[in-house]
């Protein structure tokens, strides 16, 4: 089945969730996580002032539809009224049928299974509503938090790159994690709806 594009994103709801398009609102709850050093260790950006937040966030609000290669969402991952982290999600390639995903999360929400549980909802529209063939995930290889969350997502690791970036003063390794459209266990992951 050819991919369905274009889509634009609509906010979905899982059993503790509610995955949205960030607003102006969100950027205090969103600082509180993206300023944080040990947040920030194996990403490429450093910790952000309330500002940067602030523009970052403006910009990922209108981003909304998935077209073409590039394209991408940046979601808020919000419990009880409170943004706890985000799911990034992009259009890798139309071509080959490729999506890539990433996160964060506020370390306070860390080991509830609230990022599993967000990831495999944005999972579940990839392959099920865009009719993707393939999701990967790009991690610096030291971050074991991730690639644990990887694991559990059903991801196996293709790849792992030495020393393949020069990031924040050092080389970094790469570990490449991917998951296919037919591995993609329908019962059991997918539930959530949009709301």
């Amino acid at each position: 089945m050819p991919l369905q594009l274009p889509y634009t994103f609509t906010p979905l709801r899982t059993k503790r969730l509610h995955l949205r398009l960030m607003t102006a609102a969100d950027v205090d709850d969103i600082h509180a996580y993206q300023s944080r050093a040990d947040v920030c260790r194996y990403v490429l950006f450093e910790p952000r002032s309330r500002a940067e937040v602030a523009a970052k966030v403006a910009e990922y609000a209108a981003a909304t539809t998935l077209a073409g290669d590039g394209d991408f969402w940046q979601l808020a991952v919000e419990r009880d009224g409170r943004v706890i982290g985000d799911v990034y999600f992009t259009i890798k390639s139309v071509q080959h049928e490729t999506g890539e995903i990433g996160w964060s999360l506020h370390p306070d929400f860390q080991g509830h299974g609230y990022m599993t549980e967000a990831a495999s909802a944005v999972l579940g529209v990839a392959f099920e509503r865009l009719r993707l063939h393939r999701v990967v995930a790009d991690l610096d290889a030291r971050n074991e938090a991730s690639v644990a969350l990887c694991r559990r997502l059903g991801l196996r690791e293709e790849a792992h790159h030495l020393e393949d970036m020069w990031v924040k003063g050092e080389w970094t390794d790469t570990r490449i994690y991917a998951l296919l459209e037919r591995e993609w266990p329908v019962s059991g992951r997918s539930g959530p709806a949009p709301s």
